[in-house]
């Protein structure tokens, strides 16, 4: 290897441990650090990161990277000219940002999360609103930070969403997003309209402990390795990459509603095998990590939706979940269960919502950031504006801000813009790859109908799940599919499944 490149994939592996740890920073904030410790906390990531992203920018890094950016590409193998490429792309955002203004903003995040908490408990707003007037300032200070020089972004939000999902703009998004709008607000309306299955037993008693033993037997039946990770409760679920042994997932339990935890489960299970899935030899690397926030996300609503929520796979799991909670299960049939947990109704929360009126929920958020970020739109009128979109989108208006704009903790933990689409974009992926899987593989349904799901993690795992980042998100996309991003593969799920 010449040593202008093993010089600087060490200095990225060290970055790398200082990234993972300020991921143990923050799992144990989200899970078991007592309610007194943010401050000190706070300043903890704070220096962290700003010692990890000092060491990024060094000029001797800049260096190292023309050098190794001169070797001739044909004599470098494929991983390394993707490192490389992910490299430069690294360092070429980090300059923008300054150490300092980096660490302010973090600490400022640490500080809000936890009011965020209070506040949501408490239904409380205006607690949190100056601290998310403050996250706007920086949001936009972010944004003006890559709008300099050379750059020059057509929405303040464009920075943002490029970090989460490269290659995608707040213009290119919005067309994407008013075309699948006009495809989901009719049949919203019309299958809301129908006669709607029975959904009372959803709502029962559900004791949290009794929920929690079968959370984790579940997720280990889906194929989750609890010898490299574990599962722990929180308030907004997450999952967390510690190292290639050590990927953890968090869940939610409502002892009323049975969903809740269920679904959080799948979901993030999804994310754990997306990154415990990833080449060995990738580990430590800036590659050995899920490429984007859509892609991810495509991979957790793949199992939580087109497998968790399929009949084949309640065949085999609702026996379990009957037989664990007799008393609130036993005059539920597979068929009735089946139908409580897809019914399609309009509602206030995103994460609990059904898969047909869940992009819409994903639009409102989309629209709301990028106001904030252009000043349209203050802070403190966040409550008004979230509760007349879902009375105009969805047809509910929130009772509480705890069920509004307070639900969810992205705009409470990190920056204001490129927080949602990837929702979204997952949601279509997802179809796009489950299409892709079931040409390959026509006879996974009724082999998850058995609890057998080695062949769909197979060929995942070969798929998409070990390339991490060594892909940019279309060039996966295309790979897996043989076409771009579209919604008409999800469009048509949605028909098959509800026709």
């Amino acid at each position: 290897m010449h040593p202008a490149l093993q010089s600087l994939k060490a200095r990225f592996a060290e970055l790398d441990d200082l990234r993972r740890t300020v991921s143990v920073l923050h799992w144990d904030m989200s899970t078991h650090m007592p309610q007194d410790g943010t401050g000190s906390r706070g300043r903890m990531i704070a220096a962290v990161e700003k010692i990890a992203h000092e060491k990024l920018i060094e000029p001797a890094v800049g260096v190292l990277l023309e050098t190794a950016s001169g070797l001739p590409a044909a004599t470098l193998p494929a991983e390394d000219r993707a490192f490389l490429r992910l490299a430069q792309r690294q360092f070429a955002r980090a300059l923008k940002i300054p150490p300092a203004f980096k660490a302010e903003f973090l600490q400022h995040m640490t500080e809000t999360y936890d009011v965020w908490v209070h506040a949501r408990k408490a239904n409380d707003f205006n607690a949190v609103a100056p601290f998310l007037e403050k996250t706007v300032m920086y949001s936009r200070a972010v944004s003006d930070y890559f709008n300099s020089g050379e750059t020059a972004w057509v929405h303040p939000m464009d920075p943002h969403i490029e970090d989460a999902d490269p290659g995608m703009t707040t213009a290119g998004l919005r067309t994407l997003f008013a075309a699948l709008r006009r495809e989901l607000v009719p049949l919203v309306k019309e299958l809301s309209s129908r006669e709607q299955p029975r959904t009372d037993f959803l709502s029962r008693v559900y004791p949290k402990p009794r929920q929690m033993e079968f959370l984790n037997w579940l997720a280990r039946h889906l194929g989750y390795d609890f010898n490299r990770g574990r599962q722990d409760l929180t308030y907004h679920p997450f999952m967390t990459k510690l190292g290639a042994g050590d990927v953890r997932i968090t869940t939610r339990v409502d002892e009323t509603n049975l969903c809740d935890g269920l679904f959080s489960t799948i979901h993030e299970s999804g994310h754990a095998f997306y990154e415990l899935g990833i080449a060995p030899g990738l580990e430590g690397t800036i590659l050995g990590y899920g490429v984007s926030a859509g892609i991810h996300e495509s991979q957790s609503r793949l199992w939580e939706n087109l497998v968790g929520r399929s009949r084949e796979f309640w065949i085999y799991f609702y026996p379990h979940l009957q037989a664990h909670f007799a008393d609130a299960l036993q005059d539920v049939s597979l068929d009735e269960f089946h139908r409580g947990i897809n019914r399609v109704q309009p509602s206030l929360i995103r994460t609990e919502a059904d898969e047909v009126t869940y992009n819409l929920h994903v639009m409102i958020r989309f629209d709301l950031e990028a106001q904030l970020l252009e000043g349209s739109l203050k802070a403190k009128d966040l409550p008004a504006a979230w509760n007349d979109r879902y009375e105009s989108d969805l047809g509910v208006r929130p009772a509480s801000d705890a069920q509004g704009c307070l639900q969810d903790v992205h705009w409470f933990y990190g920056s204001v813009g490129g927080m949602f689409q990837g929702y979204t974009i997952g949601n279509l992926f997802s179809a796009q790859c489950f299409d892709a899987v079931l040409k390959a593989h026509p006879d996974i349904p009724e082999a998850i109908s058995r609890g057998d799901f080695s062949t769909l993690h197979a060929w995942l795992k070969e798929n998409i799940y070990r390339h991490g980042s060594s892909l940019f998100p279309q060039e996966l996309i295309r790979q897996v599919t043989g076409q771009d991003l579209s919604p008409a593969p999800f469009l048509a799920y949605l028909g098959r499944k509800y026709s």
